[in-house]
């Protein structure tokens, strides 16, 4: 497993509690910190082409303040001079924002997302924004307008990242940010965080506030933080979730922090585990299985009991209902776009928004009542267990000259997560024989965020997968 050697590489893949602990005492400072990122991108995003924008000489006066701050004995909160890149679907203001495409020229933005706002609330630096597939209809991460993100584990030949967020994936797993935040719509964090060997976590929607956030997908889509480790992920979580009165779906859900609840004194033992049903086993990498398999004999290893049953609801026929509702609501976001002749779309994307104008509307309030159905019989089934652990992905990071944009093999453990309006936490849980990662995605109930990274925290403990970095950057 390649681990940081270098001093100043290691702190770049340091996790952002350790860094603002670091900060806190004097010992490391947010200059010092933004510097040794900025040299990194500056060294590696000319191939990794995670970032759109970077945010340097604004990163730059933020980090001199924060510092000024520290020494003063001033702490803005736990984020207190961490950096932090965010995906081009949130509002900065100031910035431009393309939401990945190239259909329309960038516009500047005249607010600032609630993301981004209680970012900076809790001291983080905002580096940067990080590239998307375009409006985030894709999960392989391809962008054939603005270009696709390069899987950092594999710098000789060009594999995908995972979409939509694949820009903030890839920006993590190279070192150039201490964590950064992405979208989930139907995988959309977890499937690159899954396939560039980091934390990705899913919330259940109305949990984090969508002001500022390009749409999709209304009914799927969340925000969601990427991180190197689990505990990074509930302090994130911790500083993003609340009630917004600007976001129509935001929920006034009881304000419960999350990170005191990982180190419960029990830790998992006697939690049941729903595992992957057999029927669901077919076409998996094998590889992938069987990593996942060591990660279950693991978390039986915490005392985690095993449950086997079929799922109510075929993940088959979660991708087709889901995939459905974001053609609709794309098509209804962003039809009139589309439609127009003579832009620059990337084909595939514009090929899916268009699959939602022959949806009518009675269709899809039949794919809303079908949702209904779902979220209930999947509630019921999960009745005497904690937590379900599937694969985060049915397949590693590929050639990008592999890709057939037809097909979604990388939604299918994703999709259905939103569909049901579950929770789901990515956490890294090996490599293939290509030294590629493979996760494994605990999911849980809707707001039961704390149990699947409590489950997600104690494995991170147990195998140390998180810790690998990709080879070769320096």
């Amino acid at each position: 497993m390649n681990t940081p050697k270098d001093p100043m590489t290691s702190m770049t893949y340091a996790p952002l509690e350790q860094l603002a602990s670091a900060i806190q005492r004097g010992e490391l400072s947010s200059e010092a910190l933004l510097e040794a990122q900025l040299a990194r991108i500056a060294r590696h995003d000319g191939q990794l082409h995670a970032f759109t924008d970077v945010y340097a000489d604004e990163a730059r006066a933020s980090a001199r303040g924060l510092d000024q701050m520290a020494r003063a004995g001033v702490r803005l909160g736990p984020l207190h001079g961490v950096t932090v890149a965010v995906k081009d679907l949130f509002e900065v203001h100031g910035k431009p924002i393309a939401a990945g495409s190239r259909a329309r020229p960038p516009r500047t933005s005249a607010i600032s997302a609630a993301v981004v706002e209680r970012l900076r609330a809790a001291g983080a630096v905002v580096i940067g924004k990080t590239h998307t597939v375009e409006f985030a209809f894709g999960g392989w991460g391809t962008n054939a307008a603005m270009g696709t993100p390069w899987n950092p584990w594999d710098l000789g030949t060009h594999r995908t990242p995972g979409g939509s967020s694949s820009g903030s994936a890839v920006a993590l797993a190279a070192g150039l940010c201490s964590a950064s935040i992405g979208t989930d719509t139907g995988g959309s964090v977890r499937i690159p965080a899954g396939l560039c060997g980091v934390v990705g976590l899913k919330t259940t929607r109305g949990l984090i506030s969508r002001h500022g956030l390009i749409e999709l997908c209304p009914t799927h889509d969340t925000v969601g933080p990427l991180t190197r480790t689990v505990r990074d992920s509930a302090i994130l979580l911790d500083v993003l979730s609340g009630a917004d009165p600007r976001d129509a779906v935001s929920l006034p859900v009881p304000a419960r922090a999350v990170l005191p609840q990982l180190d419960a004194a029990r830790g998992v033992a006697g939690m049941r585990v729903w595992t992957l049903p057999e029927a669901e086993r077919v076409d998996v990498d094998a590889e992938v299985l069987a990593a996942y398999d060591t990660a279950v004999q693991v978390l039986e290893g915490l005392g985690m009991q095993r449950v086997e049953r079929a799922l109510p609801q075929s993940c088959a026929e979660s991708m087709r209902v889901a995939g459905s509702l974001m053609s609709a609501e794309g098509y209804a976001n962003l039809g009139d776009l589309f439609e127009q002749e003579g832009l620059e779309f990337d084909p595939h994307v514009r090929r899916r928004i268009l699959l939602g104008r022959d949806i009518g509307a009675a269709q899809y309030l039949h794919l809303l009542k079908a949702r209904e159905r779902a979220k209930a019989d999947m509630l019921a089934a999960m009745d005497g267990v904690e937590v379900c652990a599937f694969p985060t992905n049915a397949i590693a990071a590929i050639p990008l000259t592999e890709v057939d944009e037809l097909t979604t093999p990388l939604s299918r453990f994703g999709r259905f997560v939103n569909l049901l309006d579950l929770c789901a936490v990515a956490v890294p849980a090996g490599f293939t024989g290509l030294g590629l990662p493979v996760s494994l995605q605990l999911i849980g109930r809707p707001f039961d965020e704390a149990t699947a990274l409590r489950v997600g925290h104690a494995f991170e403990r147990a195998t140390h997968w998180h810790l690998a970095v990709p080879p070769g950057l320096s």
